[in-house]
């Protein structure tokens, strides 16, 4: 990979290069706006593109129609002006808009006119007994695999969960001829029924008739299990079972990997490390930042876009994506030419048709997301629920005194992976909503830099308010 020159200072840094990034910093880039473009990854898509531009996957029609929409994003977005950056990391966001940068070994303070967080989502925490044996992991992290390099499992194979991604994936491994065994869909009857309110807006949708058609094609060849209510896995040193419960009777399925997927939530971790305010969602059960209309945030010159503002899919993420950055060019280069944001905002009613009952049925059930006894809740430092509900009936209050007694959210992935268990398994031993116990504090760096690179930093007040956050 060629290496990019950065600058000191750009009109517009996008965070994360996925369906809102691209967008975003394609519109920006044409509107006359220096832009910089950044992203983690080697190349550019974010998940639901992920290794657009150099997937092995062949035949093309295996990942569906959808992900092959990614090339356009990605051409214009190179075509735009926007200087992208791969391979880079974020670990800093001052309110400032000082946006700190890892790249090559070295760490860099960039100044902003204008930033949007287009960090994306996370896979929900599907905290079960056995869930960190080896062989087993997320539907996210399968396709991820599947795109990046074509592997498709060959091996016995269980895919266990709610939503949509389970149907695409598994339409995905079957066309490239791997090995689904068997289904174990944990989507609670109840849900079929709340969900029904909404069932207008879904039946004008278009990802109906998408929806409807991935789950025919997988049932045709996968065994389905409907209405699972508890879940483990089993195994000496690996995965070697999966045990289930439906319909009141206990079963099992030898399985060599076991994927584990219940929804998708914002990944909240830079915006609230900025300052950005967070609300709590009770419907997609999760954080997601206070916006207006355009996705500005509580803290001038910030604006989230895409899944990070809230779960609704890459076509939404793509439009939220152009709204931020038509904001930032307004603020910034008032008289630029642009197009009419109402353009914009019909597309995007149009795309979250249907959101509604999506958000209903895939609402994962309490015993998915509020795990008991020795289930390991913080996998990077190994802490149980039984742990959790002990500190927390002692009198722990929160996330963060959490931290001081257990460690939870104090290792590497700062609090994605167990965050929102944590906040509900507190909230539940109170008898609170997660809304009054609240989220990690979550300082800079948000991921994890050497010492090296940060003493690499210029010493002044502007690096200090980067990395000190009183």
């Amino acid at each position: 990979m060629t290496e990019v020159a950065i600058g000191d200072a750009y009109d517009v840094v996008v965070i994360g290069a996925g369906p809102a990034g691209l967008a975003s910093a394609a519109l920006a880039a044409e509107a006359g706006a220096s832009t910089l473009l950044v992203d983690e990854n080697a190349g550019p898509g974010g998940q639901v593109y992920r290794a657009i531009t150099s997937t092995p996957v062949e035949p093309r029609d295996a990942l569906g129609s959808d992900y092959w929409l990614g090339s356009d994003l990605v051409e214009r977005a190179q075509r735009s002006g926007a200087r992208l950056l791969l391979g880079a990391v974020v670990w800093t966001l001052d309110p400032d808009l000082v946006v700190g940068i890892s790249y090559r070994g070295r760490a860099q303070l960039i100044q902003a006119r204008r930033v949007i967080i287009a960090t994306g989502a996370l896979e929900r925490p599907f905290p079960i007994p056995g869930w960190t044996l080896p062989g087993v992991m997320t539907v996210g992290a399968a396709q991820t695999v599947l795109k990046a390099s074509g592997l498709a499992p060959a091996s016995a194979t269980v895919i266990a969960g709610m939503g949509p991604l389970i149907w695409l994936y598994a339409a995905q491994v079957l066309r490239l001829g791997g090995r689904i065994d068997a289904i174990l869909d944990t989507t609670p009857m109840s849900n079929y029924i709340g969900a029904l309110r909404h069932a207008p807006g879904f039946l004008l949708s278009p990802l109906r008739a998408k929806g409807l058609s991935l789950v025919r094609e997988v049932k045709r060849r996968v065994r389905v299990v409907k209405n699972v209510t508890a879940l483990r896995a089993e195994g000496d040193t690996v995965l070697r079972r999966v045990v289930y419960m439906s319909g009141g009777r206990e079963q099992s399925v030898d399985a060599a990997t076991l994927l584990l997927h219940q929804g998708v939530v914002p990944n909240v971790n830079l915006a609230m490390a900025a300052g950005v305010k967070h609300a709590w969602d009770p419907v997609q059960l999760c954080w997601s930042p206070e916006l207006d209309a355009d996705g500005g945030t509580s803290v001038p010159g910030i604006a989230v876009a895409g899944d990070g503002a809230g779960i609704a899919g890459a076509f939404v993420a793509e439009e939220r994506g152009r709204l931020a950055a038509r904001a930032a060019i307004r603020a910034i280069l008032p008289h630029a030419p642009l197009e009419d944001d109402q353009s914009i905002r019909n597309r995007l009613t149009r795309h979250q048709l249907g959101r509604k009952f999506i958000d209903t049925l895939f609402q994962p059930p309490r015993q998915f997301r509020i795990p008991e006894g020795e289930t390991i809740v913080c996998r990077c430092e190994e802490v149980t629920a039984d742990q959790i509900r002990a500190t927390a009936a002692l009198g722990c209050e929160g996330p963060n005194q959490m931290k001081a007694f257990l460690r939870c959210g104090m290792g590497p992935c700062q609090g994605r992976l167990c965050g929102l268990t944590v906040t509900e398994i507190i909230a539940d031993v109170h008898g609170k909503a997660p809304a009054d116990i609240g989220y990690y504090r979550l300082r800079p760096p948000v991921k994890p830099i050497s010492l090296a690179e940060l003493a690499g930093v210029q010493a002044d007040e502007a690096a200090t308010k980067a990395v000190v956050r009183l």
